[in-house]
C-alpha cells in the first residue's frame, strides 16, 4: 500500500505536521520549549467527504480515524463528556475523556471529534487529539 507523508506547509517552530495524500490525513505534533511532544493531533482534512478510508494510525486500544463512534465507546467507554461543535462548517461531536488516573507518562486527555448519527448510522472519527499532563 502506498503510504506517503509528506511535511506540511505550515510548519512552525513548535509544530511539526505531515501529510497523507492517500487517506486524506494530516498528523500535528505540538511541542513544548524543550521540544518535548505535548499534543499529538490525526485530522481527517475532507470532513464533507462520505469516503472513510481506514487510516494507517491507531491509538493505543486501536482507534482510528474514520471509524464508527460505536467503536469508540467499545473501545473507551463512554466518554467523560459529550458536546456539539464544528469544523469546517460541517456539525460534528466532541468526546472528551480524561486520563489523569493513568499516571504523567501518558496522555492525560483524548478528545475524539466526530461525525454526527446521521439516518440511523453510527458518526464517524475525524480527529483524535492526545494531550500530555502539562496542557
Amino acid at each position: 500500500m502506498y503510504r506517503k507523508w509528506l511535511p506540511g506547509p505550515d510548519r512552525k517552530e513548535d509544530q511539526l505536521s505531515w501529510w497523507d495524500e492517500c487517506h486524506g490525513l494530516k498528523l500535528v505534533v505540538d511541542l513544548d520549549g524543550k521540544q518535548k511532544i505535548q499534543v499529538l493531533r490525526l485530522t481527517k482534512w475532507a470532513i464533507a467527504s462520505d469516503r472513510f478510508k481506514p487510516a494507517p494510525w491507531k491509538t493505543g486500544h486501536g482507534l482510528r480515524v474514520g471509524d464508527s463512534t460505536e467503536k469508540v465507546a467499545q473501545l473507551y467507554g463512554e466518554p467523560d463528556s459529550r458536546s456539539p461543535s464544528t469544523k469546517d462548517g460541517q456539525p460534528l461531536e466532541l468526546w472528551y475523556y480524561a486520563f489523569d488516573w493513568a499516571g504523567p507518562d501518558l496522555p492525560q486527555v483524548m478528545e475524539v471529534l466526530c461525525t454526527r448519527e446521521k439516518s440511523g448510522q453510527p458518526g464517524r472519527v475525524v480527529e483524535i487529539t492526545l494531550a500530555a499532563p502539562s496542557l
